[in-house]
């Protein structure tokens, strides 16, 4: 059975999770001034029904990236119908996947139906709180399983408050729905300390991705078989997900992640969204960005499994991730550099302009004193299937 409550409701139940239990008096906030903070992660899937699959996907997937960053379950909460792991139309049932080759993201996430009594945000003034929302939206409103939806008016009243209570240091806000720059454009306040990135300027729509409906071509990557009529995730989030999934954490920045989204996804997006609906033309542009994503999925992937398999699941990251100090060069034998990216070219095909980013991993396992045999066996088993 699942709570439905109006936008009122709603919205007096969303500053209850980030602000009650924590109106910290003057002199407890003194006393935490220098301490070490909490991190807190409110994660909302607004949908329900199988058609709105990626939703649930995407949130599980954050939560499982969450978890592995050492986030503890007291400090997540997550907000979902929970109708689609169990719904008749899984053909893996009790599974959710959020990409065609991706593992089970639904394992031990733990869901909250009830938005006034479950779990809050007990932060204190050092405390960094992330939110991520993911469902549909329109200029200046988001969705949820309620009626009306949510204007962007009253979530920023919300977020203010949660300011002027003095219970967090930073906050990030992700947010993944058409039109999502609007809930923000022209009012957010400055001064709040909060970063938001949104799937969409003001003005357009947010895509899915790893979609398949009968009578046409998949968008993106075809869902694995019998994932009929639905998406496995929105494009926003499966590359901010997919991208802390291969990048170290400890080093990759929030902007550094943004400018992942670079001018030639735009452009090829752009390209997309302006051509005639079924039009040439607009098949044309599908059919380009979508090699573009699968492509540079493909790159990303494969450096990330050669540094595996070369120095274990825990460490490849780590390697690959290594900058040197100032003054060093960037690699110690240049021949050794040149010839690893030829042979992951031989077996893996071009590195591409958006895989010279890779060209640091390539250096970082020369200095690590891989041998060209090694590479080349490690490149040969990732790619050679």
């Amino acid at each position: 059975m699942f709570v439905k409550i109006n936008v009122a409701s709603f919205l007096v139940a969303l500053f209850v999770v980030l602000v009650e239990g924590s109106n910290v008096i003057e002199s407890i906030v003194e006393d935490h001034e220098h301490s070490i903070g909490t991190q807190w992660a409110v994660l909302v899937a607004g949908s329900s029904d199988w058609y709105n699959y990626r939703h649930q996907a995407d949130i599980c997937h954050a939560y499982q990236l969450l978890k592995k960053g050492g986030l503890k379950d007291e400090h997540i909460i997550v907000f979902m119908y929970d109708d689609i792991a169990y719904n008749s139309e899984n053909p893996r049932r009790g599974v959710i996947i959020n990409n065609p080759h991706g593992q089970d993201v639904y394992k031990g996430v733990p869901k909250c139906f009830n938005w006034r009594r479950g779990k809050v945000v007990n932060s204190g003034p050092n405390d960094h709180i992330f939110i991520y929302y993911a469902d549909h939206g329109g200029p200046g409103v988001i969705d949820m399983p309620i009626e009306p939806s949510i204007y962007a008016k009253d979530l920023n009243e919300v977020l203010k408050k949660k300011h002027a209570s003095r219970t967090y240091k930073k906050m990030v806000f992700y947010m993944e729905a058409c039109d999502s720059g609007s809930m923000f454009d022209g009012l957010l306040n400055e001064g709040l300390n909060i970063y938001v990135t949104t799937a969409s300027k003001p003005d357009e729509d947010s895509w899915a991705t790893y979609c398949s409906f009968s009578g046409e071509p998949c968008l993106g990557e075809c869902p694995p078989k019998g994932f009929n009529n639905t998406c496995l995730g929105d494009l926003f989030s499966v590359s901010w997900l997919e991208n802390s999934d291969l990048q170290d954490r400890r080093v990759e920045t929030l902007e550094k992640q943004y400018q992942r989204r670079d001018v030639q996804l735009l452009y090829l997006l752009s390209k997309f969204q302006d051509a005639p609906e079924g039009s040439t033309r607009k098949s044309e542009a599908y059919r380009k960005l979508s090699e573009a994503i699968s492509e540079r999925e493909h790159v990303d992937k494969s450096v990330k499994y050669i540094g595996q398999i070369l120095f274990g699941v825990k460490n490849g990251p780590k390697v690959l991730n290594i900058v040197r100090p100032a003054g060093q060069p960037l690699v110690d034998d240049w021949d050794c550099l040149k010839s690893f990216v030829k042979i992951f070219e031989s077996h893996c095909g071009s590195l591409t302009r958006y895989g010279r980013k890779h060209v640091r991993g390539f250096a970082n396992m020369c200095n690590a004193g891989i041998q060209r045999d090694q590479m080349d066996a490690a490149a040969k088993q990732t790619c050679s299937s």
